[in-house]
Protein backbone atom coordinates (compact mmCIF):
# COMPACT_ATOMS: atom_id res chain seq x y z
CA UNK A 1 0.00 0.00 0.00
CA UNK A 2 2.78 2.57 1.04
CA UNK A 3 4.11 1.95 -2.66
CA UNK A 4 0.73 2.48 -4.71
CA UNK A 5 0.67 5.61 -2.57
CA UNK A 6 4.01 6.76 -3.47
CA UNK A 7 2.88 6.25 -6.76
CA UNK A 8 -0.03 8.11 -6.62
CA UNK A 9 1.74 10.79 -5.11
CA UNK A 10 4.52 11.21 -7.57
CA UNK A 11 1.56 10.89 -10.37
CA UNK A 12 -0.35 14.29 -8.71
CA UNK A 13 3.32 15.82 -8.20
CA UNK A 14 3.73 15.08 -11.74
CA UNK A 15 0.21 16.53 -13.05
CA UNK A 16 0.70 19.66 -10.71
CA UNK A 17 4.21 20.77 -12.34
CA UNK A 18 2.46 20.12 -16.05
CA UNK A 19 -0.53 22.28 -14.90
CA UNK A 20 2.00 24.81 -13.70
CA UNK A 21 4.28 24.62 -16.87
CA UNK A 22 1.22 25.08 -19.22
CA UNK A 23 -0.16 28.06 -17.34
CA UNK A 24 3.28 29.60 -17.57
CA UNK A 25 3.78 29.36 -20.68
CA UNK A 26 -0.11 30.21 -21.69
CA UNK A 27 0.86 33.18 -19.81
CA UNK A 28 4.03 33.89 -21.73
CA UNK A 29 2.39 33.49 -24.85
CA UNK A 30 -0.58 35.69 -24.31
CA UNK A 31 1.91 38.29 -23.45
CA UNK A 32 3.93 37.94 -26.88
CA UNK A 33 0.48 37.36 -29.30
CA UNK A 34 -1.49 40.11 -28.06
CA UNK A 35 1.05 43.08 -29.83
CA UNK A 36 0.60 41.16 -32.77
CA UNK A 37 -3.00 41.11 -32.35
CA UNK A 38 -3.37 44.53 -32.02
CA UNK A 39 -1.16 45.60 -34.74
CA UNK A 40 -3.25 42.94 -37.22
CA UNK A 41 -6.56 44.61 -36.00
CA UNK A 42 -4.82 47.97 -36.26
CA UNK A 43 -4.10 47.43 -39.56
CA UNK A 44 -7.44 47.17 -40.80
CA UNK A 45 -8.75 50.83 -39.37
CA UNK A 46 -9.15 53.66 -40.15
CA UNK A 47 -6.08 56.44 -39.60
CA UNK A 48 -8.08 58.52 -36.74
CA UNK A 49 -9.20 55.42 -35.37
CA UNK A 50 -5.94 54.76 -33.91
CA UNK A 51 -5.17 56.78 -31.88
CA UNK A 52 -8.85 56.93 -29.46
CA UNK A 53 -8.96 57.28 -25.94
CA UNK A 54 -9.88 54.98 -24.74
CA UNK A 55 -8.34 52.41 -27.00
CA UNK A 56 -10.58 50.56 -29.01
CA UNK A 57 -9.28 46.89 -29.80
CA UNK A 58 -11.92 46.26 -33.17
CA UNK A 59 -12.62 48.60 -35.65
CA UNK A 60 -16.09 50.16 -36.53
CA UNK A 61 -15.51 48.99 -40.37
CA UNK A 62 -13.09 46.72 -41.70
CA UNK A 63 -10.69 48.75 -43.57
CA UNK A 64 -9.00 46.02 -46.01
CA UNK A 65 -8.49 49.26 -48.17
CA UNK A 66 -5.15 49.85 -46.25
CA UNK A 67 -3.70 46.56 -47.85
CA UNK A 68 -4.41 47.97 -51.38
CA UNK A 69 -3.28 51.46 -50.55
CA UNK A 70 0.10 49.64 -49.73
CA UNK A 71 1.08 48.45 -53.06
CA UNK A 72 -0.10 51.83 -54.53
CA UNK A 73 1.71 54.47 -52.17
CA UNK A 74 4.71 52.34 -51.35
CA UNK A 75 6.91 50.41 -53.69
CA UNK A 76 6.66 47.23 -51.59
CA UNK A 77 6.96 45.11 -54.56
CA UNK A 78 10.38 46.59 -55.44
CA UNK A 79 11.83 46.30 -51.77
CA UNK A 80 10.13 42.63 -51.50
CA UNK A 81 12.06 42.02 -54.30
CA UNK A 82 15.07 42.98 -53.30
CA UNK A 83 14.70 41.86 -49.79
CA UNK A 84 13.92 38.34 -51.12
CA UNK A 85 17.45 38.62 -53.25
CA UNK A 86 19.55 39.35 -50.19
CA UNK A 87 17.65 36.54 -48.35
CA UNK A 88 18.08 33.55 -50.65
CA UNK A 89 21.28 34.65 -51.55
CA UNK A 90 22.40 34.51 -47.33
CA UNK A 91 20.37 31.08 -46.84
CA UNK A 92 22.60 29.18 -49.89
CA UNK A 93 25.70 31.39 -48.61
CA UNK A 94 25.08 29.96 -44.84
CA UNK A 95 24.39 26.80 -45.66
CA UNK A 96 27.06 26.19 -48.05
CA UNK A 97 29.67 28.01 -46.32
CA UNK A 98 29.00 26.87 -42.93
CA UNK A 99 28.07 23.56 -43.01
CA UNK A 100 31.65 23.09 -44.78
CA UNK A 101 33.51 24.81 -42.07
CA UNK A 102 31.70 23.13 -38.88
CA UNK A 103 32.57 19.68 -40.87
CA UNK A 104 36.44 20.81 -40.96
CA UNK A 105 36.12 21.73 -37.07
CA UNK A 106 34.50 18.15 -35.95
CA UNK A 107 35.02 15.75 -38.36
CA UNK A 108 38.87 16.02 -39.52
CA UNK A 109 41.97 16.16 -37.57
CA UNK A 110 44.60 19.02 -37.63
CA UNK A 111 47.18 20.47 -35.96
CA UNK A 112 45.85 23.62 -34.12
CA UNK A 113 41.73 22.89 -34.72
CA UNK A 114 40.73 23.27 -31.32
CA UNK A 115 42.51 27.21 -30.68
CA UNK A 116 41.41 28.16 -34.18
CA UNK A 117 37.77 26.78 -33.12
CA UNK A 118 37.97 29.21 -30.29
CA UNK A 119 38.94 31.98 -31.56
CA UNK A 120 36.03 31.79 -34.18
CA UNK A 121 34.04 31.29 -31.15
CA UNK A 122 35.56 34.67 -29.55
CA UNK A 123 33.94 36.86 -32.33
CA UNK A 124 30.40 36.16 -31.51
CA UNK A 125 31.05 38.33 -28.83
CA UNK A 126 31.41 41.31 -31.22
CA UNK A 127 28.61 43.77 -31.71
CA UNK A 128 28.04 44.67 -34.88
CA UNK A 129 28.56 48.38 -33.77
CA UNK A 130 32.00 47.26 -33.32
CA UNK A 131 32.81 46.57 -36.60
CA UNK A 132 30.86 48.18 -38.56
CA UNK A 133 33.24 51.40 -39.68
CA UNK A 134 36.20 49.43 -40.44
CA UNK A 135 33.58 47.33 -42.75
CA UNK A 136 32.65 50.57 -44.17
CA UNK A 137 35.88 51.80 -45.13
CA UNK A 138 37.34 47.86 -46.30
CA UNK A 139 33.71 47.96 -48.58
CA UNK A 140 34.46 51.15 -49.77
CA UNK A 141 37.83 50.52 -50.64
CA UNK A 142 36.20 47.75 -52.77
CA UNK A 143 33.75 50.33 -54.53
CA UNK A 144 31.00 48.05 -53.27
CA UNK A 145 28.45 50.70 -51.19
CA UNK A 146 25.68 51.18 -52.56
CA UNK A 147 25.40 47.31 -54.30
CA UNK A 148 24.31 44.21 -52.20
CA UNK A 149 27.59 42.68 -52.09
CA UNK A 150 28.63 43.89 -48.45
CA UNK A 151 25.27 42.07 -47.36
CA UNK A 152 25.98 38.96 -49.67
CA UNK A 153 29.29 38.18 -49.83
CA UNK A 154 30.40 38.05 -46.57
CA UNK A 155 28.54 35.19 -45.80
CA UNK A 156 30.37 33.22 -47.85
CA UNK A 157 33.43 33.63 -45.24
CA UNK A 158 30.94 31.70 -42.53
CA UNK A 159 28.87 33.04 -39.63
CA UNK A 160 30.46 31.99 -36.07
CA UNK A 161 27.10 31.41 -34.35
CA UNK A 162 26.14 28.88 -37.73
CA UNK A 163 29.93 27.08 -37.50
CA UNK A 164 28.75 26.41 -33.63
CA UNK A 165 25.66 25.15 -34.12
CA UNK A 166 26.28 22.79 -37.08
CA UNK A 167 29.40 21.47 -35.44
CA UNK A 168 27.96 20.58 -32.14
CA UNK A 169 25.42 18.70 -34.26
CA UNK A 170 28.36 16.90 -36.19
CA UNK A 171 29.90 15.90 -33.11
CA UNK A 172 27.02 13.80 -32.17
CA UNK A 173 27.29 12.08 -35.18
CA UNK A 174 29.29 8.83 -35.04
CA UNK A 175 32.68 8.92 -36.10
CA UNK A 176 32.29 5.02 -37.11
CA UNK A 177 30.34 6.25 -39.66
CA UNK A 178 33.22 8.12 -41.16
CA UNK A 179 35.35 5.55 -40.51
CA UNK A 180 33.40 2.54 -42.84
CA UNK A 181 33.02 5.10 -45.51
CA UNK A 182 37.13 5.78 -45.13
CA UNK A 183 37.48 2.05 -45.50
CA UNK A 184 35.29 1.94 -48.90
CA UNK A 185 37.35 4.54 -50.26
CA UNK A 186 35.41 7.63 -49.83
CA UNK A 187 37.45 10.70 -49.13
CA UNK A 188 36.55 13.73 -47.18
CA UNK A 189 34.19 15.52 -49.14
CA UNK A 190 32.53 12.29 -50.43
CA UNK A 191 31.95 11.93 -46.66
CA UNK A 192 30.97 15.43 -45.95
CA UNK A 193 28.65 15.37 -49.23
CA UNK A 194 27.23 11.71 -49.15
CA UNK A 195 26.85 11.17 -44.89
CA UNK A 196 27.13 13.82 -43.05
CA UNK A 197 24.90 17.08 -45.08
CA UNK A 198 21.82 14.41 -45.64
CA UNK A 199 22.10 13.14 -41.66
CA UNK A 200 22.02 17.02 -40.44
CA UNK A 201 18.54 17.84 -42.02
CA UNK A 202 17.48 19.34 -39.02
CA UNK A 203 20.58 21.53 -38.43
CA UNK A 204 20.26 22.85 -41.61
CA UNK A 205 16.43 23.67 -41.12
CA UNK A 206 17.75 25.62 -38.17
CA UNK A 207 20.37 27.61 -39.87
CA UNK A 208 18.15 28.70 -42.74
CA UNK A 209 15.10 30.00 -40.38
CA UNK A 210 17.94 32.01 -38.53
CA UNK A 211 19.39 32.89 -41.70
CA UNK A 212 16.20 33.99 -42.92
CA UNK A 213 15.18 36.21 -39.80
CA UNK A 214 18.61 37.44 -39.69
CA UNK A 215 18.32 39.36 -42.98
CA UNK A 216 14.02 39.44 -43.25
CA UNK A 217 14.37 42.18 -40.68
CA UNK A 218 18.18 43.29 -40.68
CA UNK A 219 17.94 47.00 -40.43
CA UNK A 220 21.16 48.73 -39.91
CA UNK A 221 23.35 46.88 -42.61
CA UNK A 222 20.79 48.29 -45.15
CA UNK A 223 21.39 51.15 -44.24
CA UNK A 224 24.88 51.64 -43.79
CA UNK A 225 25.68 49.76 -47.42
CA UNK A 226 22.80 50.56 -49.65
CA UNK A 227 22.52 54.46 -50.92
CA UNK A 228 20.21 53.90 -53.69
CA UNK A 229 16.18 53.92 -53.09
CA UNK A 230 16.12 51.30 -56.22
CA UNK A 231 18.06 48.73 -54.03
CA UNK A 232 16.12 49.73 -50.60
CA UNK A 233 14.65 46.38 -48.67
CA UNK A 234 11.22 46.35 -46.51
CA UNK A 235 12.89 47.52 -43.08
CA UNK A 236 14.21 50.28 -44.97
CA UNK A 237 11.17 50.92 -46.72
CA UNK A 238 9.43 50.72 -43.47
CA UNK A 239 11.96 53.21 -41.92
CA UNK A 240 10.83 56.06 -44.91
CA UNK A 241 7.31 55.72 -44.10
CA UNK A 242 7.78 56.75 -40.80
CA UNK A 243 10.22 59.82 -41.71
CA UNK A 244 7.47 61.42 -43.18
CA UNK A 245 6.23 64.57 -41.21
CA UNK A 246 2.87 63.01 -41.49
CA UNK A 247 4.05 59.28 -40.92
CA UNK A 248 0.96 57.21 -42.34
CA UNK A 249 0.57 54.71 -39.13
CA UNK A 250 -2.14 52.78 -41.22
CA UNK A 251 0.02 51.72 -43.53
CA UNK A 252 3.48 50.87 -41.37
CA UNK A 253 0.94 48.62 -39.75
CA UNK A 254 -0.16 46.65 -42.24
CA UNK A 255 3.54 46.37 -43.66
CA UNK A 256 4.26 44.97 -40.23
CA UNK A 257 1.29 42.08 -40.34
CA UNK A 258 2.84 41.57 -44.16
CA UNK A 259 6.25 41.62 -42.87
CA UNK A 260 5.67 38.92 -40.03
CA UNK A 261 3.73 36.56 -42.18
CA UNK A 262 6.17 34.54 -44.01
CA UNK A 263 8.25 34.38 -40.69
CA UNK A 264 5.40 32.44 -39.30
CA UNK A 265 4.85 30.33 -42.13
CA UNK A 266 8.45 29.51 -42.28
CA UNK A 267 8.24 28.77 -38.64
CA UNK A 268 5.67 26.84 -38.81
CA UNK A 269 6.63 24.77 -41.65
CA UNK A 270 9.88 23.92 -40.32
CA UNK A 271 9.29 23.92 -36.71
CA UNK A 272 9.87 20.25 -35.92
CA UNK A 273 13.23 20.16 -37.44
CA UNK A 274 13.97 23.63 -35.81
CA UNK A 275 13.10 22.33 -32.29
CA UNK A 276 15.18 19.08 -33.27
CA UNK A 277 18.38 21.01 -34.55
CA UNK A 278 18.22 22.94 -31.39
CA UNK A 279 18.03 20.11 -29.19
CA UNK A 280 20.35 17.81 -30.97
CA UNK A 281 23.06 20.87 -31.28
CA UNK A 282 23.72 20.39 -27.63
CA UNK A 283 24.29 16.86 -27.22
CA UNK A 284 27.80 17.28 -27.33
CA UNK A 285 30.22 19.86 -26.13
Amino acid sequence: MAVIGRLRRARYLERGELVVTVTLLGALSVVYIVPFIWMALSSLKLPQELFIVPMRWFPKKLEFSNYARMFREFPFLLDLRNTMILVVVNIVSAVLSNTFIAYGFSKIEWKGREPLFYVVLATIILPFQVVMIPLFIMFHTFHWIGTFFPLTVPGFFGNAFFIFLLRQFYLSIPNELSYAAKIDGANEFMIYSRIVLPLSSAAIATVVIFSFLRTWNDFIGPLIFLSDNRLYTLSLGAQQIMQNLDPKWDLLLTLGVVMTFPVLVLFFLLQKYFIQGIAMSGIKG
